[in-house]
């Protein structure tokens, strides 16, 4: 029995001219087409002029447990199935991650037709650090939750990489400049590819402010990543440990806890806290 294969297919986040050949061919030729919203699929396929020949299948996040079964026994059968969600890559804050964990459990072969991609496209336009980065989703809704979960982040160094709703973006804005301060560098992605685009650049405060307006579309937020921090002096080192030992610590316990913090050897520090004191 020969093995089918699941294809992951990346679809146009705005321009219909970035889908690829291989997604168009993979339409018309898939055995199943299992997709995020079936009526956004037919509009996209008549926008590329393609049909799918093979049988097309919801597959979204409420249903995607009980579809999988189905999926991989078409694939058990030597069939294609193209996974395809509203826009972008499935998997990225889109459905399919369950399906391909249930396949690679199974041992059934998984691939990727790669293609647009709100988050890279985000990344790349923002004009921050591009070299290391991490993408967050979209923040909690619940103000607390969110506050939390972005009071994690203060300390992250790579670039952020966020999406948002329109109606939540003031709130979400306002939130990361408490957590990582008015002055952190960012950028609000809109629209990316279609015709109303607008990237927004700016410290988080000039985004609050900018924010204050209706906005709409697909959003992205691009958050650089916190400045590293200049090494502390040995005198400022000394200092604190000395502060803590006069408070009533123990000077071991002191410059265990100083050294741990600073990222400098406590054989080195206890000498010079020694010194300190003596001096």
């Amino acid at each position: 029995m020969t093995t089918g294969r699941i294809v992951l297919a990346a679809t146009p986040i705005g321009d219909a001219e970035d889908a690829s050949p291989r997604l168009r061919r993979l339409l018309v030729e898939a055995d199943v087409v299992a997709a995020e919203d079936t009526r956004r699929l037919a509009a996209l396929a008549q926008r590329l002029g393609v049909r799918p020949t093979g049988r097309v299948v919801s597959h979204h996040e409420h249903n995607e447990a009980s579809r999988a079964a189905e999926l991989l026994d078409v694939v058990r059968g030597g069939g294609t199935v193209l996974v395809v969600s509203d826009a972008g890559m499935p998997t990225v804050s889109d459905p399919g991650f369950g399906l391909v964990r249930a396949a690679v459990e199974a041992g059934l072969p998984v691939t990727t037709a790669p293609g647009p991609s709100a988050v890279l496209a985000a990344l790349a336009v923002s004009g921050l650090p591009t070299d290391r980065f991490t993408f967050e989703g979209f923040p909690p809704r619940k103000a607390g939750e969110r506050s939390r979960v972005l009071a994690e982040l203060e300390r992250e160094r790579r670039t952020m990489v966020f999406f948002e709703a329109p109606h939540r973006l003031g709130a979400t804005l306002a939130a990361m400049a408490h957590a990582f301060g008015d002055d952190r560098p960012a950028a609000v992605c809109r629209e990316l590819t279609k015709t109303y685009e607008e990237v927004v650049r700016g410290s988080l405060a000039e985004l609050v402010a900018w924010s204050d307006r209706e906005v709409r579309g697909e959003i992205a937020v691009v958050v650089g990543g916190a400045p590293v921090a200049a090494p502390a002096s040995t005198r400022d080192l000394v200092a604190e440990v000395l502060a803590r030992a006069d408070g009533g610590e123990r000077l071991k316990d002191a410059v265990a806890a100083v050294a741990e913090a600073a990222g400098v050897a406590k054989r080195e520090l206890y000498a010079a806290a020694l010194a300190g004191r003596q001096g």
